[in-house]
Order: C-alpha cells, then sequence, then structure tokens
C-alpha cells in the first residue's frame, strides 16, 4: 500500500526513489531516452529482468515514468521520463557529483573494513 502521509521533503522523494534500482533507472532514462526495456536492462547492470519490471511499474505509477505503447507487430515499448521524474533526476545530481568525489575513498574503506574481518 502506498504512503499518503510524509514527515518531510525528504521523506516524500525518498519513498519515491528509494531502493537499490530506481536513481540508477532514472539515470539511465535521462540519458538514453526514449528506452526499451531490453536497453534499460543493458545499462542498468545486475537488475533482474523481474526486479526492472516491478521498478518501472512503481515509477510509473508514482508518475516518475512514461510507459508508451505502440501498437505494431512485433509489440514495442518505449520508457521516458516525465517532468516529474526529469526534476527528480536534477534533484540526484549533487548526491552523483558527491558518489564521484567521493568514490575512491568509499571503496579504499570498504576494502579495508573486509580485510580487518
Amino acid at each position: 500500500m502506498k504512503r499518503t502521509s510524509y514527515s518531510c521533503g525528504l521523506d516524500a522523494a525518498m519513498d519515491v526513489v528509494g531502493g537499490k534500482w530506481k536513481a540508477l533507472i532514472l539515470w539511465a532514462l535521462d540519458t538514453y531516452s526514449p528506452c526499451r526495456f531490453g536497453e534499460l536492462k543493458r545499462l542498468v547492470a545486475g537488475v533482474s529482468e523481474k526486479m526492472l519490471i516491478q521498478q518501472l511499474r512503481e515509477m510509473e505509477s508514482d508518475g516518475l515514468v512514461h510507459r508508451e505503447v505502440y501498437h505494431q507487430v512485433p509489440p514495442k515499448v518505449e520508457y521516458t521520463l516525465t517532468t516529474l521524474g526529469v526534476s527528480l533526476n536534477k534533484a540526484l545530481e549533487p548526491l552523483s557529483d558527491w558518489g564521484f568525489q567521493n568514490m575512491d575513498h568509499i571503496v579504499a574503506v570498504r576494502i579495508t573494513e573486509t580485510r580487518d574481518k
């Protein structure tokens, strides 16, 4: 069941973008839009078909993604970001920048932690 109240703006934003895959799907659609399902699966490395379907459905339901069905043979479906999805992706850009700036440090710390165990 979808939530209908939030304690703050961050709570609402994290509710629609939470999880491992949604931010990566947003990035892929922003960079390579429009995308077909197979293209998205290749762009979002490691995501299973089942999980990608689930995440896309949730993102469509939340108004972040538009699913366009072309009635042709063979069937064709393309995904694009909505205006809301584009605005969320822009809001995530500073987080992505932080990740790039600190990636080496994060990896080094995690390697050290793994060795120490």
